[in-house]
């Protein structure tokens, strides 16, 4: 009976690892957020913007019924970049080695255009966040990435062009990653922010070097541990997300 009730807990204790994403709800200097966690050494992220037949996703129960029929899951999810009308990215956008847009290098109108910008480049067991003109002259060789802007946090620095009153406030969400790129925190305000407290949250609470924003006003998140599963009015572009086996 022993061996029995051991063997049930090792069966269990395996299970749990099978995705190591830890989400959680928290408050930090008067404004609250749900953040996920991911540990690139058991889950696996990936990018995804159109299905088979051509048309975007849009939408996670959409992409999780695709990876459905894949005999695979979708766990934690979040919108992962600026888009166009017709969802197709703003900046660079390469999903399993191929290229959908080129880096968007030069300074332009709206938040995506207020240098610095940034890459996420995940490869595989990590996940790098690298300011746009690091990112070109590093020449990554990354399986997927997104573009998107402003940074958030460089090198331990707050964007430089964050005011500490901003009066912009949206609903905002963004990722960042450690310096060994082992770790991804995704995170989304529960209310609305400036850029200066967003970024801060991460780099002061989350302590994490580099931090890029992906969006505001349209941010969505998908985490079942916390029982959260935004549907939105609207499609997505981009969406990333932890997949795991069905």
């Amino acid at each position: 009976m022993k061996h029995v009730l051991a063997l049930a807990l090792l069966i269990g204790w395996v299970a749990g690892l099978a995705t190591a994403e830890v989400c959680r709800d928290e408050a930090y200097q008067g404004n609250s957020f749900s953040t996920c966690e991911v540990d690139l050494n058991a889950d696996t992220l990936g990018l995804f913007l159109y299905a088979p037949d051509g048309s975007p996703y849009g939408y996670f129960n959409t992409l999780n019924t695709a990876l459905g029929a894949q005999g695979k899951k979708l766990g934690f999810a979040m919108n992962a970049g600026m888009y166009h009308e017709d969802r197709a990215p703003v900046g660079y956008y390469l999903e399993n080695g191929k290229e959908l847009q080129r880096v968007i290098s030069a300074a332009g109108p709206g938040n995506f255009g207020l240098l610095p910008n940034g890459v996420l480049c995940l490869r595989n067991g990590r996940a790098d966040v690298v300011e746009t003109k690091k990112f070109l002259k590093a020449s990554l060789d990354c399986t997927s990435a997104t573009q998107s802007g402003p940074m958030l946090v460089i090198d331990g620095k707050l964007h430089p062009r964050f005011l500490k009153n901003g009066t912009s406030r949206y609903v905002r969400n963004g990722v960042g990653t450690t310096a060994d790129g082992k770790r991804a925190v995704f995170a989304i305000s529960k209310g609305v922010i400036n850029f200066y407290d967003f970024a801060v949250y991460f780099r002061d609470r989350l302590k994490l070097p580099n931090a890029l924003y992906f969006d505001g006003n349209i941010s969505r998140l998908r985490a079942p541990e916390l029982g959260r599963n935004d549907l939105g009015f609207s499609p997505l572009g981009p969406i990333i997300g932890v997949v795991t086996s069905k």
